[in-house]
């Protein structure tokens, strides 16, 4: 018999289901903070019992009782990708693990090396929620709206395990007729084909599929696609990826954040900003001394997942990106914890010369920009890649049958003028017209800065 087949195992993920998706609309902020210390406290006894984390904290000198909540946070060292790496399989899960009841999933290892975790099927189904919950926030209904979801499908992918190993779980007790699920590495042609049949009310991929969707709609296809919202996640939502779809569709795009080793983070809300899933994740924003910023400023995001077995995800570094935390707002009936923007990874940071940074968010948004300036979206696709210090170049993919009159060579002279502006004199900023820019074989998408620097 299967953990699913179990009466008891169906009614905990009914019970779930009631509580977990509406405790971020009905706990005020007080109880919230009080279930987050509570889960947190729960977490920390658990990684004890894990080989790593009991060496780490044996090291560093702290044990569980000494947690009280995520006030003493600080009192944990910090875990990275190399402690997961380095102790996979044996050393990230406790010796009496079921094996039956959980699965291994990886990041998508764009840097050449995946990280491999072990998560339970109670953590999985979670992720599934904080879609229902972003969906609800949206107005939409998980068992009467119709959903497309375009992802990763392959087996191993946390996509795979957060989403369709899930499916036939909760078609137990719901049906699921309304939501499909296409992957990624499909056609963009043959998925809109399919969107047109199906006609979502909501629609949600990565920010490369949903560009390419929209062109082939600006184009004649999909005629019948025409979602309430369009949702992003997977990867950094820039700004012209954004306008533009939401040109093509008249439609607002909505994105969303997360991780596989850290599950749900936060969702944007239609009021502006993101909700963080603060009964799901404590997120810290740290400058480059590991202290926390202040509210509006932006720091690095350092990660600790509140709930599963499986692998713990305590003060975790690995994700690194880069975040601005604001003051929490209510109006919309939501208490958590607020995000004003994610900017990027740490590792896409343009550096310059003078030994500043800019981040991923101010030099992505210039290509939307720059088609403002023209009023034309002729850009169907670009790239940043940082070369050298003092060399950036900018790839860019032209639609020469969009509006004729404007130029490739006028919209190529437009960007460099604006990047320059932007980056300074002591950067050689090249922009390079190409026919294509390849996805990479692991994301099944391209990235949007690409660094040849020497890792720092």
């Amino acid at each position: 018999m299967t953990p699913f087949s179990n009466l008891s195992f169906m009614v905990r993920l009914a019970k779930m289901y009631l509580s977990d998706v509406n405790r971020l609309w009905n706990l005020n902020e007080q109880q919230l903070k009080k279930y987050q210390d509570t889960q947190f406290r729960r977490i920390v006894n658990y990684a004890y019992t894990v080989p790593m984390y009991y060496e780490k904290y044996k090291k560093h000198g702290v044990h569980p009782r000494d947690i009280q909540g995520v006030d003493d946070i600080d009192k944990l060292p910090f875990i990275t990708k190399n402690d997961l790496r380095n102790n996979y399989p044996h050393g990230i899960i406790p010796k009496n693990l079921d094996s039956s009841n959980s699965y291994m999933v990886s990041t998508s290892g764009s840097t050449g090396k995946p990280v491999f975790v072990i998560i339970d099927r109670f953590s999985a189904l979670k992720s599934l929620l904080g879609f229902v919950r972003a969906l609800k926030a949206y107005g939409g209904n998980w068992r009467k709206s119709k959903v497309v979801l375009i992802i990763d499908t392959e087996p191993g992918s946390a996509e795979n395990a957060f989403f369709i190993e899930k499916i036939p779980v909760v078609s137990r007790l719901f049906k699921m007729e309304n939501i499909k699920y296409l992957h990624l590495g499909e056609k963009p042609k043959k998925i809109m084909r399919i969107l047109n049949d199906f006609q979502p009310d909501y629609l949600g991929s990565d920010p490369n599929m949903l560009r390419q969707l929209a062109y082939l709609k600006e184009n004649g296809q999909g005629k019948q696609v025409n979602p309430d919202y369009i949702l992003s996640s997977g990867s950094m939502l820039d700004g012209y990826t954004k306008q533009y779809v939401e040109q093509v569709y008249n439609r607002r795009v909505l994105d969303a954040y997360g991780t596989t080793e850290g599950g749900p983070l936060s969702f944007e809300c239609i009021e502006g900003d993101y909700h963080i899933h603060s009964d799901f994740v404590k997120i810290e924003f740290l400058n480059e001394e590991d202290q926390p910023v202040p509210l509006n400023t932006p720091g690095h995001t350092v990660i600790t997942k509140l709930y599963g077995a499986g692998t713990p995800i305590i003060r975790y570094r690995g994700i690194d990106d880069i975040a601005t935390p604001i003051k929490k707002k209510t109006s919309c009936g939501i208490t958590s914890d607020m995000i004003k923007k994610i900017e990027g990874r740490a590792s896409e940071l343009i550096y310059l010369p003078n030994g500043k940074t800019l981040s991923p968010l101010a030099v992505t948004g210039i290509p939307a920009k720059t088609m403002e300036y023209f009023n034309s979206y002729k850009i169907k696709h670009f790239q940043i890649v940082q070369h050298q210090l003092d060399d950036i170049e900018i790839k860019v993919v032209i639609d020469e049958k969009k509006d004729p009159e404007i130029t490739s060579e006028k919209i190529i002279a437009e960007l460099k003028k604006r990047f320059e502006a932007k980056i300074g004199p002591e950067v050689s900023i090249t922009v390079t017209r190409k026919d294509e820019i390849k996805n990479e074989t692991q994301t099944h998408f391209s990235k949007v800065i690409v660094s040849r620097l020497p890792k720092r």
